[in-house]
């Protein structure tokens, strides 16, 4: 992409009313756009990055089965009403709207219901289990409080995956590998090193769940962290725990604030009994299928990841989940930077390409407050020195290398 074609500008500042600094920043790089509280709209840099970690997501709950599909955003109240869900004494984020012929319908908030009543037209024997279905879908959620940017939307969306099990040791099986993949894109959007596997309460459902929490002053959670186990505690459980860690005992954990970047819960049979999602066993009986959800808010991740790698100039994004891998960067609009852009792209190396007729001090200002991990000047000087200057985002000094060696020298760090 070339800059001067990007429609989009960087600001000097963020709305007055945006406190969070993930939105701060986001907005100012060019990345997103406050519609209104709690809701944002996906700029084309915003949109790479985000789709970068939606593809992560992907390719995890792939590789322990799931099998994507879209559900239906508009629900069905009488859908939810035998879940005793649809009252708002019970949940109480829900959006509503009145058909115009008559009645109601939500806007989904989750998908339990609808996902249990579809499974019913293909499920019906024990040879048809287990099964795990996931998708990527907008939410709504009528928040109360929505100021901490992209980590607390009232529309969003979340990759949902449920699974379904003839019983518990089957649902349990898979709810380690369930984690296991969760750990895997923490790591992998570079949240690895800060997040936590956090015991939490299940609710009506069991009697663990499970939060990943990544540590951060922006977050909303207490967590208390065993540093022995690598796990955490969430502070509405602690109590129950009489302050000690559920897999070692130890009673010395650490305080910290921390942001749920997913979550997993053993659903056992609330929605499949209410909803009448049975299977025949191989002696014939009739039983109710077992239950398990697994979350992960994409947008809530990057916002997460904003908060964590920036710096007083702006962004520092992680390379697996940068919009672009390199920031070309032209000081004369000179040929050479035209034939490298082109040779970074026959090589499919991602560059966003500032070719724009703008002063120096501007164009690496715009390219730290966006934050593509390597930046790549072609200017006189540094042809006259023998090539370009290279430099990470996160260092503080450049260095030239030749021409020929800039492939050598981004694959390198693959």
């Amino acid at each position: 992409m070339k800059q001067s074609q990007l429609f989009t500008k960087t600001q000097k500042n963020a709305p007055s009313d945006e406190v969070s600094r993930n939105a701060q920043l986001l907005i100012r790089a060019g990345f997103i756009d406050k519609e209104m509280a709690g809701v944002y709209s996906f700029l084309p840099l915003g949109l790479r990055t985000l789709q970068k970690i939606i593809e992560i997501i992907r390719e995890e709950m792939n590789a322990i089965g799931g099998q994507e599909i879209s559900l239906t955003a508009l629900q069905n109240p009488e859908l939810w009403k035998k879940t005793n869900r649809w009252d708002d004494e019970v949940l109480d984020v829900w959006f509503k709207t009145e058909l115009k012929s008559g009645g109601e319908l939500g806007l989904g908030t989750t998908h339990e219901e609808p996902l249990t009543n579809l499974i019913k037209k293909h499920i019906s024997s024990y040879k048809d289990l287990p099964v795990s279905a996931y998708q990527f879908q907008t939410k709504f959620r009528n928040e109360k409080r929505a100021k901490s940017g992209l980590m607390r939307l009232r529309e969003f969306i979340m990759k949902d995956l449920y699974s379904f099990h003839l019983d518990q040791a089957d649902l349990d099986a898979y709810y380690e590998k369930a984690a296991v993949a969760y750990e895997n894109v923490f790591q992998r959007v570079g949240l690895g090193e800060k997040t936590y596997k956090t015991y939490a309460s299940g609710g009506t459902f069991s009697k663990y769940s499970h939060e990943f929490q990544t540590i951060t002053e922006a977050g909303e959670d207490l967590i208390y962290i065993c540093d022995k186990c690598k796990i955490a505690v969430n502070k509405e459980i602690i109590d129950d725990l009489s302050h000690k860690c559920p897999e070692c005992s130890s009673s010395d954990l650490r305080e910290d604030k921390a942001v749920e970047v997913g979550n997993i819960f053993k659903l056992g049979t609330k929605f499949s009994s209410a909803l009448g999602l049975t299977y025949k066993d191989n002696e014939g009986n009739q039983k109710d299928v077992i239950m398990g959800c697994y979350g992960i808010g994409p947008q809530r991740v990057m916002g997460t990841i904003a908060e964590l790698f920036n710096d007083e100039r702006g962004l520092i994004w992680p390379e697996s989940v940068a919009p672009f891998r390199v920031h070309l960067i032209s000081l004369e609009k000179n040929e050479e930077a035209e034939k490298i852009y082109r040779e970074l792209l026959s090589k499919n190396i991602e560059v966003l390409f500032d070719d724009r007729d703008a002063r120096a001090g501007e164009k690496f200002a715009d390219s730290d407050l966006i934050g593509i991990p390597y930046r790549i000047v072609v200017s006189e000087k540094s042809l006259t020195s023998g090539g370009v200057e290279i430099k990470k985002r996160n260092e503080k000094e450049s260095r030239i290398i030749k021409i020929e060696e800039i492939e050598k020298e981004l694959r390198s760090k693959e």
